[in-house]
């Protein structure tokens, strides 16, 4: 099993999975520059630090909405769509796996008792930026 997967809809990123596993020996980003939402991991070596910073106020211009999702407890199913509405591909996810959600719609199947970490740009807006639909009836899942 690849520890980090991009799955694509056509040229459209559905999402980038990566396993709980990844731990890479370097620094290592994973996403585009022109991605609105970035995601890597970053290596130091023992004695290393960062040094003290403040991030400047700078003006963002973001389409549509991205979210990070950490599994903290349990295991779930994340069922990715197409713009369509249309199932691309399932994945299991399970402790400590980390899916940077981009495009196209999800849903989620609990198979235990979850707990999800997630990440999205605010503010929070409720069920304004969500267009619920119908899953596609599954054989038995």
């Amino acid at each position: 099993m690849n520890p980090v997967e991009i799955i694509s809809s056509g040229d459209t990123p559905l999402a980038y999975l990566i396993r709980a596993g990844w731990m890479p020996d370097a620094t290592q980003f994973l996403t585009p520059d022109h991605f609105g939402q970035q995601m890597g991991m970053i290596v130091y070596g023992e004695g290393s630090a960062i040094v003290p910073h403040l991030h400047l106020p700078v003006v963002r211009e973001v389409h549509g909405t991205s979210e990070v999702i950490v599994v903290r407890k349990g295991e779930c199913v994340v069922d990715l769509y197409d713009e369509s509405k249309r199932l691309v591909t399932s994945r299991l996810l399970q402790l400590g796996d980390i899916i940077l959600l981009l495009g196209g719609g999800h849903g989620f199947r609990m198979n235990a008792d979850t707990v999800l970490f997630e990440v999205k740009q605010g503010p929070y807006v409720g069920m304004k930026d969500k267009e619920r639909f119908e899953a596609p009836v599954r054989n038995g899942t």
